[in-house]
């Protein structure tokens, strides 16, 4: 969604004037309005959590070091962005000690945005140069239709794209190449004899 010529500026207001839901996103000036994403999409982001957070989170032998969030509500004024997964470094970004705090304004080390038909563009285009600005350093897009992960490291001017993998391999990958990642894992499982769907 865009604002008309003439039309108030968007505001937090319209974000909460969304139906119950959906995920309201305002970016350059824009609102941009996105409903629950299908199964695949919400498989890859609790499994990449999943994976995550045990060696690099809750452990206490292992890498550790990171907390993570699953979309979370950042507040870059005069944007607002909520990317699919996120962590931060303790060491630069101590976990907000008020329970109730309801969004965040320090830029994530690294994120995650999951690809759907109805937010590939919002994602790519607009939030990933927005990301970079506000300096997060390692960004990573799944598409779980096409199964493919492509990782991407802060470079001077822009995003340098450092890995693209696909289907079921095993993989290690920055910021947490300390640990392997099953790829495989995240995916929805094919149906016998159903060929799988294509986006337009």
């Amino acid at each position: 969604m865009g604002q008309d010529k003439g039309k108030k500026p968007v505001s937090y207001e319209d974000i909460e004037a969304l139906p119950p839901g959906w995920v309201g996103e305002i970016v350059a000036g824009e609102l941009y309005a996105s409903p629950r994403p299908a199964f695949g999409h919400l498989r890859v982001s609790m499994r990449l959590s999943a994976l995550l957070s045990p060696a690099f989170e809750l452990s206490p032998t292992g890498p550790s070091g990171w907390w993570f969030l699953a979309e979370p509500e950042l507040h870059f004024e005069p944007n607002i962005v909520v990317p699919d997964v996120a962590g931060w470094r303790r060491e630069r970004v101590p976990e907000p000690p008020d329970p109730e705090t309801p969004w965040l304004t320090a830029a994530p080390d690294w994120l995650c945005e999951v690809l759907s038909p109805s937010t590939r563009s919002l994602d790519r285009v607009r939030k990933m140069p927005l990301y970079h600005r506000e300096g997060v350093q390692h960004a990573w897009l799944i598409d779980p239709v096409r199964r493919t992960l492509e990782v991407y490291g802060r470079g001077e001017n822009g995003w340098v794209q450092t890995g693209l993998h696909e289907g079921n391999t095993t993989i290690r990958v920055e910021p947490f190449d300390a640990v392997p990642l099953e790829l495989g894992l995240l995916w929805t499982p094919q149906r016998s004899g159903v060929a799988r769907s294509r986006e337009t």
